[in-house]
């Protein structure tokens, strides 16, 4: 669990919970016909985007938000740097069968020790990291029409509420209450796009991000294990795709 996403999400419902409380209680800031509106209609309007596999897949993909990397990229390097020196010393045959952390890992560590060359090494795992990237935009562009879509649904029902307020002008006492109703759906789509899938959005393009930075990393290792490199020399070029602070542990260790 990654503990920034879940107390950020937390807290940001807490405090918004807290100032409704402090004035006056949540009551009156719930109401039905604007929930099923806004968290409704705004649900099969984004179905409504997508074929239903990738739309229902993208709740996994949401879930990823509140998980951390699995893949370290100060791991990797470590372990290049090993697999190097039994490939200096033992030949590529001697890969075979080692333990890395990935199943992309694993792939290119394969291609290895079957005799790939660097090109054909270089366009298959790119080639892997295209389709990583297109699968995440996939799931990610189904979380923008989440942000783009909950609040128009929110001001759709806000126009409903201000249709029937004005359609009972009559009674003027139930103007206000009618007013409240007919705002609660603009921030019902605000809270949707602003507090759950913008910050998320965010979050699953920074793993892209990581991901992608950690899989060019492998490819890069494994390229230089196979021009025959030192161990040195591989740690000295992986090391420049990670932060200072990093590099110095690193290299101090």
């Amino acid at each position: 669990m990654d503990i920034a996403s879940l107390i950020g999400f937390l807290g940001a419902v807490g405090m918004i919970i807290g100032a409704m409380i402090s004035g006056g209680g949540v009551g009156p800031f719930i109401d039905i016909p604007s929930i099923l509106i806004v968290f409704g209609g705004t649900f099969f309007s984004v179905m409504y985007t997508t074929p239903l596999p990738t739309f229902l897949g993208s709740f996994g993909a949401m879930a990823k938000a509140f998980m951390p990397p699995v893949q370290q990229q100060e791991d990797v390097i470590t372990r290049m740097i090993e697999l190097a020196s039994i490939a200096r010393k033992d030949g590529m045959m001697a890969l075979e069968g080692q333990e890395v952390p990935d199943k992309f890992f694993e792939k290119g560590l394969q291609m290895l020790v079957d005799g790939a060359d660097e090109t054909k090494l270089t366009q298959q795992l790119n080639q892997e990291i295209k389709s990583m990237k297109m699968r995440h935009q996939t799931n990610q562009d189904v979380v923008k029409a989440w942000i783009d879509i909950g609040p128009a649904m929110g001001m759709i029902g806000t126009l409903i509420g201000l249709v029937l307020m004005l359609g009972n002008m009559a009674d003027p006492k139930a103007i206000g209450p009618a007013m409240a109703v007919a705002l609660l759906t603009t921030m019902y789509g605000a809270i949707i796009a602003n507090i759950i899938f913008l910050p998320m959005l965010t979050k699953l393009e920074g793993y892209t991000t990581y991901e992608t930075v950690y899989r060019e990393m492998v490819l890069l290792g494994l390229k230089y294990i196979s021009r025959g490199e030192s161990p040195r020399n591989i740690q000295d070029q992986m090391l420049a795709n990670l932060p200072p602070k990093l590099q110095e542990q690193l290299e101090a260790a």
